[in-house]
């Protein structure tokens, strides 16, 4: 029932489909390609795009990704023809006049976007980096040109870097898909941050999440759907304690997947939540798997891969195969592989995903007891160099290096290396935010310390000028000033809070990775969390 062909050098997907006609045009391009310093270029190359299409008569609609970037719109064949040429010449043309309005329009989107309740794992799993991307706000799109849109365009959006697909029994007469040659880009290759797994890390309060790794497979699509359905049954309906408990399978596109576990709570019940949910996750892990639950899950997937409609389903997520080198299995080879997963194959998906698992539990909550390391916050080494003490007398100390600077406070450290420097925040005031690959920030307030008038010179001598943001001038009020020292002779051992902050900061600020980034959120929106998965979560998926 799949047609594989091609329009104008662009590999073609075609599957018949019940309803009006539905076709996309899929990009191998998302956050995760773009670097900490150009989050949001993808996502403004789409909104740019789109533009020219105005107010019309069909749906249609764009989403960016982790990993790929889809375009697509319903209606007759005529509406597609139009809609795919004149996406294609917008891409090769942006509308570069309407930039400043569209990026207005993603600060909007942005400040009115749910976070997700799995907006902080990627950030602590991956670091300021690649997958952990999607965990950060779009810091890049007030610094991007026209110029630098139309080349990320003309590099990524590409025939070569594309896939067509169509839910239909045919390519609709004279389209033309005018696109520019380039090549078939690569995922990014996944690196953890994390020491040992499993770790957990207090987040947010109202619930708990999970997430784990495991090799692309059915068994582990069928072991996120058992992980819900157990999930339910335990916190829900015999506890209690949850109403929403549910969880995901989504292949990460480099012959991986993960698997994302929630279930909330009543700040009453969070304790009882985080013991709940770790044991569902214990019954997985020493084999408590019933075979009538497997039976279930396996005939409800069945059920939907038989649906007349389950090949034009499956498009969007096979073109995101076709692009990211995974192999198109067809309904009834997954059909086969479904039945053919047995509990050992469920036990063996679920201890891969418990043994690399992520855990968030709420403020004030620990999951030690239930053999989960405590994930870093801080860095295991000072850069060496020339050290300088706050001048409040509190004992923190800035460290500058050749090679990068650190902060210490007592027993916490944070360090970042000038070339592992993800993006600078710059303010003309002379303060500096380093954000490392790894995620730990480092805030330099240079007046609170008895450094050199050089500092900020230093720092912006040693870094990559292409990962440094500009910020806007601050109100003189906001700046963070040495406390007079009090009549006693002593100093405070604070300067207290920088406006913006929910508390006290210490002359230096260490951002673990998950935490806010306080003197950024007064231009930036808050966390936007994770774009839309870059593949399907439809279970049956391989």
């Amino acid at each position: 029932m799949l047609h594989r062909t091609d329009v104008d050098g662009v590999a073609t997907l075609l599957a018949p489909g019940s309803g009006p006609m539905t076709a996309g045009l899929t990009f191998r391009v998302g956050l995760a390609d773009e670097g900490a310093a150009r989050i949001g270029i993808t996502h403004l190359v789409e909104h740019l795009a789109l533009h020219r299409h105005g107010v019309a008569d069909y749906h249609y609609n764009g989403a960016t990704g982790s990993v790929v970037t889809h375009f697509h719109m319903q209606g007759s064949e005529s509406d597609i023809v139009t809609y795919l040429e004149m996406l294609c010449d917008s891409l090769a043309n942006l509308p570069v006049q309407r930039l400043e309005t569209e990026k207005a329009i993603l600060r909007t989107e942005a400040a009115g976007r749910g976070g997700g309740v799995n907006r902080m794992l990627p950030m602590w799993r991956y670091g300021a980096q690649h997958y952990g991307l999607v965990s950060y706000p779009e810091w890049g799109i007030d610094r991007l040109g026209p110029d630098d849109v139309q080349a990320w365009a003309s590099a990524w959006f590409t025939r070569a870097n594309a896939v067509l697909w169509i839910s239909g029994d045919r390519i609709p007469p004279g389209l033309r898909l005018r696109l520019p040659a380039g090549t078939l880009r690569p995922v990014p290759v996944a690196s953890t941050i994390l020491p040992p797994t499993p770790a957990y890390f207090n987040g947010a309060a109202g619930g708990v999440v999970f997430d784990g790794i495991t090799r692309r497979h059915p068994a582990g699509s069928v072991f996120a759907l058992m992980l819900e359905r157990e999930l339910f049954r335990s916190l829900r309906q015999e506890s209690g304690l949850s109403y929403a408990a549910s969880a995901a399978y989504d292949p990460r596109g480099d012959g991986f997947a993960v698997v994302t576990a929630f279930a909330d709570a009543l700040p009453e019940k969070q304790g009882a939540v985080v013991g709940g949910f770790v044991d569902v996750l214990a019954g997985f892990r020493v084999g408590r798997i019933l075979q009538t639950e497997l039976d279930a899950v396996r005939a409800k997937c069945d059920e939907a891969l038989r649906h007349r409609d389950a090949a034009a389903d499956r498009l969007p997520g096979l073109a995101t195969d076709l692009l990211t080198g995974a192999r198109l299995r067809s309904l009834d080879e997954l059909r086969a592989s479904l039945h053919a997963v047995t509990l050992a194959d469920v036990h063996a998906a679920a201890l891969q995903v418990l043994g690399s698992g992520l855990l968030q539990v709420p403020p004030g909550s620990r999951a030690d007891w239930a053999g989960f390391v405590a994930a870093p916050t801080t860095s295991t080494d000072a850069i060496p160099g020339h050290t300088y003490r706050a001048v409040d007398g509190s004992g923190a100390a800035l460290v500058l290096g050749a090679d990068g600077v650190s902060v210490v406070d007592g027993e916490c450290r944070a360090t970042v290396r000038y070339r592992s420097c993800a993006v600078v925040h710059a303010w003309p005031d002379g303060a500096r935010q380093l954000i490392g690959l790894d995620g730990i920030a480092v805030l330099v307030e240079p007046a609170l310390f008895a450094a050199p008038a050089d500092t900020t010179a230093r720092i912006d001598r040693s870094v990559d000028p292409s990962i440094v943001l500009p910020m806007p001038a601050r109100n003189p009020s906001d700046i963070p000033r040495p406390a007079p020292a009090p009549s006693s002779g002593g100093f405070p051992s604070s300067t207290g809070p920088i406006p913006g902050t929910a508390g006290v900061l210490p002359p230096i600020a260490v951002l673990p990775p998950g935490g806010s980034f306080p003197p950024v959120t007064g231009t930036f929106p808050p966390f936007t969390g994770p774009r839309p998965p870059s593949g399907g979560t439809f279970p049956p998926s391989n």
